[in-house]
């Protein structure tokens, strides 16, 4: 399971568990998965998706950046939304 955050200047959009995490990094799609290596990406413009299937929590965003540490993945953005 990862432990995912959300951060935008405005708020904390999530903070919660979650089996999968898709983002939209500058050059294109990322996907995390348990046990995924330490990474760190910038961040383009796109749909952000915390979890699977119905029950997944979609933001907008648009730039920022993605960091992968120890099943803790944590996502900053310059602007975001519910999508």
């Amino acid at each position: 399971m990862l432990t995912v955050s959300v951060i935008s200047p405005e708020a904390v959009l999530f903070e919660g568990t979650a089996d999968s995490v898709v983002a939209p990094a500058f050059d294109g799609q990322v996907g995390i998965l348990t046990g995924h290596a330490p990474m760190m990406t910038l961040l383009g413009k796109g749909e952000l998706r915390v979890g699977a299937g119905k029950d997944a929590q979609r933001f907008t965003v648009e730039g920022g950046f993605l960091q992968v540490v120890e099943n803790r993945v944590r996502v900053v953005t310059e602007r975001a939304g519910r999508a």
